[in-house]
């Protein structure tokens, strides 16, 4: 490998790690039930918060409220890979495909 190459990736590599660990500190909210149920998760998708409104909980409509946290997590993942895919896609100067 040349070294003008050599060069190029560790400049690429070290464009990923700083994209990997802004991703690490960055966090999307999201939420379901007209905020009734919120979640806060990275930009590595780990779910740092779960806030569920006290008029949400209804023992009577415990299947509501699953439905409601199901919905709220995956709208909260399809943000952070949305993230993950500017900060990736930026650093690399590529689209990336997820």
């Amino acid at each position: 490998m040349n070294p003008s190459m050599m060069r190029q990736a560790r400049e690429l590599e070290a464009k990923l790690a700083k994209a990997q660990q802004e991703l690490e500190q960055a966090t999307v909210e999201a939420s379901a039930g007209g905020g009734a149920v919120k979640i806060v998760i990275t930009g590595q998708q780990k779910v740092q918060k779960v806030t569920i409104s006290p008029e949400a909980v209804d023992p009577a409509a415990i299947d509501l409220l699953e439905d409601l946290v199901q919905t709220a997590v995956n709208d909260a993942i399809t943000r952070s890979q949305e993230l993950a895919k500017q900060k990736l896609g930026s650093a690399t100067g590529f689209k990336l495909p997820f």
